[in-house]
């Protein structure tokens, strides 16, 4: 049976990847913090272990699964959204947290489980379609996925040699308990269930770049051929 590690498992995109995964037969380690919500699935799917902890500890990770377990894929799904509402009074503890969640521990999970990647495995890091274009209010997140963004391609050139892929993965609007929060439009957004198949189909097929869905992603993507005076003059109308 193959198996996979998700994280961020217990709410939004990761709970609806676990519930994909175990359908399509694979042993899957679902990982978050909310205990009550993983054994949900557990119950639900006899193939999903959950593991709980707290991304941000660096200890929990490391001790979180059992080092003789060897996986076939692992998304690197958990994050958080926070926005600077007044960039003059730029918010560095939010700026901070921000990171941290998105960006830092996903340095602590490679660390800890690259190692139990097998040879023709598939690592997957949840990015954001928000790194195409730079958005207002989105400072802290926008700059944490774009992290994220490069890492992978980084990885996916330096793990070349073990036979390991790499997959990074722009959604844009999902809805999750996430986006609810949100205070906005948000065009062309789409259920967990139909961001889980994508990504799915998108590891299995190895690509380097999933993004979903594509009539907005695309569009994203051609602002970001404009020159940046350009698209700065667009954002800034958009905010009037």
């Amino acid at each position: 049976m193959k198996t996979v590690l998700i994280t961020g498992a217990s709410s939004g995109i990761g709970e609806s990847l676990a519930k994909y995964y175990a359908q399509q037969g694979f042993k899957v380690f679902a990982c978050g913090r909310n205990q009550q919500k993983l054994d949900a699935l557990c119950n639900e799917f006899n193939q999903i272990t959950p593991l709980t902890f707290d991304l941000n500890n660096k200890t929990a990770i490391f001790s979180a699964l059992d080092k003789n377990i060897k996986l076939d894929h692992i998304i690197l799904n958990a994050g958080t959204c926070e926005y600077i509402d007044n960039a003059k009074q730029f918010d560095g503890d939010l700026f901070a947290r921000v990171i941290n969640t998105n960006l830092i521990s996903v340095g602590y999970c490679l660390e800890a489980w690259l190692p139990q990647l097998n040879s023709g495995g598939q690592l997957g890091l949840i990015s954001s379609s928000a790194v195409y274009v730079p958005l207002t209010r989105a400072e802290a997140y926008g700059t944490s996925k774009a992290g994220v963004s490069y890492l992978a391609k980084t990885l996916s050139i330096d793990l070349a040699s073990s036979n390991i892929g790499v997959s990074t993965i722009h959604p844009g609007f999902v809805e999750t308990p996430l986006t609810n929060k949100n205070d906005f439009p948000m065009p062309s957004r789409i259920t967990s269930e139909q961001a889980a198949k994508a990504i799915y189909l998108g590891m299995k097929q190895k690509r380097y770049d999933i993004h979903f869905p594509k009539r907005f992603t695309l569009v994203l993507k051609t602002f970001a051929l404009l020159p940046f005076f350009i698209w700065r003059k667009l954002a800034i109308r958009m905010i009037k």
